[in-house]
């Protein structure tokens, strides 16, 4: 087990560095010193503003060292550079932003995972009933559904129908820090933890009932049903335990995916989170903000996979001897 986390471990690494090259080539490689501040400054930059950030960041020197110090800055010091457009540093920035979508990702996985694999069981244990075939139906439903046309439902539906009768359960738009007020905090992200949650939720209740319905056709199930075991225990104890590994992979790629930034949902719902943040630097061309979400959004994909492996390597140990 340890090797096969030390190996995971030390690709994540390399992933890590990889993006950190490719992050470097598209950023700061085209035209000299004066060219990339100007970038990374914006158009209305000082003279004396250009200087300083081709000194501070050695942009006349060769493209070796600037990476030297590119990497050098993150690694050691976890300085993702300054802001213009902001004032202010780009960690500052992902820190106001960050602990939003992290909120949003994690609430939302909580609800699509239990939704999924709950509705994924009853309908791989009830095969070709009317309620397999209407969790299904269901399932498809939401599936097919943009997740901002979803989100513009639920906001007509329990926000502006609610609000017409004076019922204020559900904000609009914005964001109450759970350390502020837990209440407000649980009422601004239950919307856009639903929107997510019902999309997603969808695709578990496909991959938890197919998957279990080809582990329940395994012949150590066959096995275990003839030695009079219990069928809760034969279903839950033998057969979802090997039908949630290819659930586990799916896990893990939405949610480091969604830690990146669920854009059209903080959008739709006015989330300042790093989604939301992304496409305002882009529409600001504020390229030291854009650099820093890919660097945080690409190591929380690579965390989440270690993660995953991890989890994959306890439901089915075969996976720890490749």
């Amino acid at each position: 087990m340890a090797r096969f986390l030390i190996r995971r471990i030390g690709l994540g690494i390399i992933v890590m560095w990889m993006v950190t090259v490719l992050v470097f080539g598209i950023f700061f490689i085209g035209g000299n010193g004066q060219d990339v501040a100007r970038r990374l400054a914006g158009r209305n930059a000082s003279p004396q503003t250009l200087q300083n950030i081709t000194h501070r960041l050695h942009l006349d020197q060769p493209l070796i060292n600037q990476y030297w110090n590119f990497l050098d800055q993150l690694v050691w010091h976890h300085n993702l550079g300054y802001s213009y457009y902001h004032g202010q540093p780009v960690s500052t920035v992902i820190k106001e932003a960050f602990p939003i979508t992290l909120s949003l990702a994690l609430g939302a996985a909580v609800i699509w995972l239990t939704l999924g694999i709950v509705s994924g069981v009853v309908s791989a244990v009830r095969r070709g009933s009317i309620l397999d075939r209407s969790l299904t139906f269901i399932a498809l439903f939401f599936y097919s559904m943009p997740t901002f046309v979803l989100g513009l439902l639920l906001l007509f539906l329990v926000y502006y129908q609610l609000a017409k009768r004076g019922i204020r359960w559900f904000p609009g738009s914005g964001y109450v820090p759970l350390t502020e007020d837990p209440l407000k905090w649980l009422q601004s992200l239950i919307l856009p933890w639903l929107t997510l949650a019902l999309v997603s939720a969808a695709t578990y209740t496909r991959l938890t009932r197919g998957s279990l319905l080809e582990v329940l056709s395994e012949d150590y199930i066959r096995t275990a049903r003839s030695k009079g075991l219990r069928e809760r225990r034969v279903i839950f104890r033998h057969g979802l335990r090997s039908a949630l590994t290819p659930v586990t992979s799916q896990f893990g790629i939405d949610l480091g995916t969604l830690v990146g930034g669920a854009i059209v949902t903080e959008t739709v719902f006015g989330l300042p989170g790093l989604g939301y943040t992304a496409v305002k630097s882009i529409t600001n061309q504020d390229l030291p903000v854009i650099i820093g979400i890919v660097i945080v959004a690409s190591a929380a994909v690579i965390i989440a996979n270690i993660l995953v492996d991890m989890a994959y390597a306890v439901l089915d140990p075969r996976v720890r001897l490749h």
